[in-house]
């Protein structure tokens, strides 16, 4: 055998061992391949900035406070973590829907759980049944609304990214098109500046804005739920570590009635507006 050949020969068995290896490590157990957890015995939460009621207080996750804030903790103590043994980090809404893994263990932040999203994120079971609704200023053009037909005309917005504003384009569809913010907050400055007639968020970020943050702020309505009903559930990568046993915790919380005795602290408990239809 030449030289040459023998080099070659050694070349060839080489790459046939790379390919072997990779081969190998690719069909490893799921486990392996994973989103491992971001910090050792700390579970790391995520949120938006800012985050507003009723889901947390005063913009700050790490009191406890507001309806998504109080289920963080509980799932983390379902989990075995103390408040002590809990990291918030932030992560705003639009960028939360991504492939990879992410900077947190889980995130919160009123994500509706829909087949889209879930092709490249987990989601963990629902924590909370949500329907969406449409907000305005007292005597705005659609103040007296009574079905969605009235508001087709209407100048609408929602957050970008959210159900809201599917729920403007596939359930409303106006004849103008929808304004799109990066935040509530700035959406609800708009609506005061009357740069837009109405607002779509969710039933409780509803009651909440026209009682704390709007003067004259009023529920229009809210719309039909949608077939199978819509849910918030915690976002997790794709293949995250956690994934299983947080959907295991948020099931217990949910039988158990812990969800619903968050639910009755910290949103408008029995309330209730009109279904537009």
């Amino acid at each position: 055998m030449s030289i040459n050949a023998s080099i070659n020969n050694k070349i060839t068995a080489a790459a046939v061992a790379v390919l072997v290896a990779i081969t190998v490590t690719s069909c490893g157990s799921s486990k392996a391949a994973a989103c491992p957890q971001i910090k050792e015995s700390v579970l790391t939460i995520a949120t938006d900035e800012p985050v507003y009621g009723p889901w947390f207080d005063n913009n700050e996750p790490s009191n406890g406070k507001g309806y998504e804030a109080a289920v963080a903790y509980a799932v983390a103590k379902d989990l075995g973590y103390s408040k002590d043994k809990v990291e918030w980090v932030r992560v705003p809404f639009n960028n939360v829907v991504a492939p990879g893994c992410r900077n947190f263990d889980f995130d919160i932040n009123e994500f509706s759980i829909t087949p889209e999203r879930a092709k490249v994120i987990d989601f963990s079971t629902g924590y909370y049944d949500v329907t969406q609704a449409v907000i305005t200023i007292a005597g705005s053009k659609i103040a007296n609304a009574k079905s969605i037909a009235d508001l087709q005309g209407a100048k609408l917005g929602a957050q970008v990214g959210t159900t809201s504003y599917a729920t403007i384009t596939d359930v409303i569809k106006p004849t103008q098109d929808v304004a799109v913010f990066d935040t509530n907050d700035v959406a609800k400055q708009a609506l005061k500046n009357g740069q837009i007639d109405g607002l779509v968020v969710d039933l409780p970020t509803a009651f909440y804005i026209t009682a704390v943050d709007l003067e004259n702020g009023k529920i229009v309505g809210q719309f039909p739920a949608k077939k199978g009903g819509e849910q918030f559930g915690l976002v997790l990568s794709k293949g995250s570590w956690l994934t299983t046993d947080i959907s295991k915790s948020v099931d217990k919380l949910r039988a158990d009635g812990t969800l619903a005795k968050i639910e009755d602290q910290w949103l408008a408990a029995g309330a209730s507006a009109p279904v537009l239809k």
